[in-house]
């Protein structure tokens, strides 16, 4: 459908922004895309949420999500990626109309005209749905049992060494007690960044910054600035900071292969990428800790306890899980899509089991996950099923693979674009 310009309407063309006029200026969605942009000379990023144009040219650097991820949606329809980053959309709304600058005009649909208005709407549908039954909502004993958890396999880690002494196997035995223990600790402070622990944002806020900093020594707005990034636009070149942190290391997607191809980059060790994936280091850490004490006690055990094998061992557990739902997936430039088909042409699942589950942090069911973010992984595998319905319907594949084939897809995926496939 073509775009059809504004109503020409003298009350809502004049500028909202100066108090003038008592009606909405109108905007089309070609305004929205001409408008748009770090380069235009008058600074506006425009981006429409339930139909009404916000101007964040002047705010996304004080976003206190970060300015990469709201910029990410500028020039595009941002309603469903606002709903399922915060909690409290309500609240968030009264901080946002001094950004509001006019309305999408009635002849304009509610999105994009090349989005799938009525998967978007059945998307909407089934969010609504899973809210009505509660689903968003998080039971404090499954995550206290995980802290617990989390305390007893450290503690369990140290007394093998202690009672048992140094040698072989005590050692191995402390370091495998240890990475489950920093593991497991990393899928509590997950579940924490994404809000799903606590009712009140908050006191999440506060526990993640404790589990993230004294428990792995990690700084806490670093790991939200990134991985929010990561959900919002999961597998988009450019906008996927995950992407970015393995390019030294890693060609991924076809679409940075062939580019590569095309300027003769292909290069060692980048044609071996399917042979050391699993020991490539899955943590970045940041150039500030907001924990010094978390960090130096982490970098004590390092070097003077287990000369960073469980350190190793976590980062292989991390980086198998990270790389089963998403290298093997679509990795391309951002097309603006739905956020239905966004996060599911990105992500697959694994089979549900109680190992699965456990040994995942419940990341098996990783497109869950990403439609609704703020969900408690406990939740995910009562929706399964509503979103595998709403794939069918829309003939979208619903990815699920049992967990050694997953870890196989990754050496297959990588293997493929070495050889240029």
């Amino acid at each position: 459908m073509a775009l059809q310009p504004a109503h020409e309407d003298k009350e809502a063309k004049k500028d909202p922004q100066s108090g003038a006029g008592s009606s909405m200026q109108l905007f089309t969605w070609e305004d929205i895309g001409l408008c748009t942009g770090q380069g235009h000379p008058q600074q506006k990023q425009w981006l429409v949420i339930d139909r009404k144009v916000y101007d964040i040219g002047h705010f996304y650097q004080q976003h206190p999500g970060g300015a990469q991820i709201i910029s990410h949606y500028a020039g595009q329809d941002a309603t469903d990626a606002f709903t399922a980053f915060h909690a409290n959309n309500a609240l968030v709304r009264k901080y946002m109309s001094s950004l509001l600058i006019g309305e999408l005009a009635q002849d304009q649909t509610s999105m994009e005209p090349s989005k799938n208005k009525l998967l978007v709407e059945d998307f909407r549908e089934l969010r609504a749905t899973i809210e009505r039954m509660g689903l968003l909502n998080p039971n404090g004993l499954f995550f206290f049992l995980i802290f617990l958890q989390i305390l007893l396999l450290e503690a369990a880690s140290w007394i093998t060494l202690w009672y048992f002494g140094t040698s072989l196997l005590p050692f191995l035995i402390s370091a495998v007690l240890l990475t489950t223990s920093l593991t497991q600790a990393g899928f509590l402070q997950h579940d924490l960044g994404h809000l799903s622990v606590f009712r009140k944002p908050k006191w999440n806020q506060v526990v993640h910054m404790f589990v993230i900093g004294q428990l792995m020594g990690l700084s806490a707005s670093w790991w939200k600035l990134t991985h929010d990034q990561h959900h919002a636009k999961p597998n988009c070149i450019c906008k996927d900071p995950d992407l970015s942190m393995h390019s030294t290391l890693f060609t991924l997607g076809k679409v940075p292969s062939v580019e590569l191809g095309m300027k003769k980059k292909k290069f060692m060790p980048c044609n071996h990428q399917h042979k050391y994936f699993f020991v490539s280091e899955y943590r970045y850490f940041p150039k500030e800790y907001e924990y010094f004490s978390g960090l130096c006690r982490h970098r004590i055990s390092d070097c003077l306890v287990f000369v960073c094998l469980h350190r190793v061992l976590e980062s292989i557990w991390f980086i198998l899980l990270f790389f089963m739902s998403h290298i093997p997936m679509n990795i391309d430039y951002d097309k603006n899509l739905d956020w239905f088909s966004t996060q599911l042409q990105a992500t697959c699942n694994v089979d549900q089991s109680l190992f699965n589950d456990w040994f995942t942090g419940h990341q098996n069911f990783q497109m869950e996950h990403h439609l609704f973010p703020t969900m408690p992984r406990y939740n995910c595998w009562k929706v399964a099923s509503l979103v595998k319905s709403l794939c069918a319907k829309h003939s979208i594949e619903y990815q699920c693979k049992p967990l050694l084939t997953a870890f196989a897809d990754i050496t297959q995926s990588l293997w493929i674009l070495t050889q240029g496939k």
